[in-house]
């Protein structure tokens, strides 16, 4: 039983010692390699590649929606013109009272 304990406890030693080795090994051949033959891609050429991804991926709005939401941009922006000018409006003649 005895064996067996040691013999599990040196195979589980064995198995992380090689973990640790290949570990060390990967990292000094990725120091040797850098530099080496590593071409960056052309950051302009990556950059519209992703572009061009990200355009298929997006999910466009029906014509009926795009006049929705234009017609709905178009009366809040009336409304708050109107709110404006009457406020400035309201301003200007109780500055004109105060004044004279």
């Amino acid at each position: 039983m005895a064996d067996a304990k040691k013999r599990s406890k040196s195979s589980i030693m064995a198995q992380a010692e090689a973990k640790a080795n290949k570990i060390v090994s990967d990292r000094e051949k990725a120091k040797k390699n850098k530099g080496k033959g590593a071409k960056k891609p052309n950051g302009i050429v990556k950059y519209f590649k992703d572009l061009k991804s990200e355009i298929k991926k997006v999910t466009w709005p029906s014509w009926k929606k795009v006049l929705n939401n234009t017609t709905i941009v178009l009366i809040g922006m009336c409304i708050s013109g109107i709110a404006v000018w009457a406020i400035d409006s309201a301003l200007t003649a109780l500055l004109k009272l105060a004044i004279g």
